[in-house]
């Protein structure tokens, strides 16, 4: 009986360590920055997994036209191969953060493995746009206690999403557009992509088409759209 007990405690403590190590807003492992208190007319959109020539340029071509700037998580192999696209990026006022060389899951990553795929990301970035912010993202949002203590030690804030638009689904516009809507309460960090992890070329117009509804649906109720940084530095 003590042994079944003792068996369904450790059970229950890894699952949820396992939750807690995925789970975007959880701040069990440490602080990670999702957005304000809620209610701040202030709104962070994110975009990962770039630069990508397929998606990338006419995303910067709305984001443009409505005078908004947002936070791109990059992945320093895809910088390799598209160093003209991320420095447009960085040209257009975006901010720029490391989304690790080539997005492994930091869960079952060594320590030597972190430290190298940020690293990695960072001289990458640092060789293609030059200054750029010291934002990180952990790739799928995975995260130990220990990946986040090195995030720290190299002087990087980790920053994770309150709401994701779950744009790899290959859902339309419309549907993206009303999963992140119904979200918004005020001053939450946005999950969307302008890339992949699986490679170069990714078709991202639905997250394209919804980023200019959303930049115009909440606009117009009042909202402003900044970078993450920007966030930050608010005190809205």
């Amino acid at each position: 009986m003590v042994g079944a007990l003792l068996a369904s405690a450790v059970a229950a403590t890894l699952t949820a360590a396992g939750w807690h190590s995925m789970w975007p807003t959880s701040q069990f492992y440490g602080p990670t920055f999702i957005g304000l208190e809620r209610g701040s007319r202030l709104l962070a959109l994110t975009y990962d997994d770039g630069p990508n020539k397929a998606s990338t340029p006419q995303l910067l071509e709305v984001l443009a036209k409505n005078d908004v700037r947002a936070t791109f998580f990059m992945l320093g192999r895809h910088v390799t191969h598209q160093p003209d696209l991320a420095r447009e990026v960085a040209a257009a006022g975006h901010a720029i953060g490391n989304h690790t060389y080539t997005h492994p899951n930091l869960i079952f990553a060594s320590p030597a493995q972190v430290s190298a795929q940020i690293e990695a990301c960072h001289r990458v970035l640092n060789d293609v746009v030059g200054e750029h912010s010291n934002l990180f993202r952990p790739p799928f949002g995975g995260r130990r206690p220990d990946v986040l203590a090195e995030v720290r030690r190299r002087g990087f804030v980790p920053v994770m999403w309150a709401i994701s638009a779950y744009d790899w689904n290959r859902d339309s516009a419309e549907v993206i557009e009303s999963r992140v809507s119904r979200r918004i309460r005020g001053g939450e960090v946005v999950l969307m992509h302008d890339g992949s992890d699986l490679g170069m070329g990714a078709d991202r117009s639905a997250s394209v088409a919804a980023t200019d509804r959303l930049i115009r649906r909440f606009k117009d109720q009042g909202y402003s759209f900044v970078t993450v940084p920007e966030m930050m530095r608010s005190d809205w």
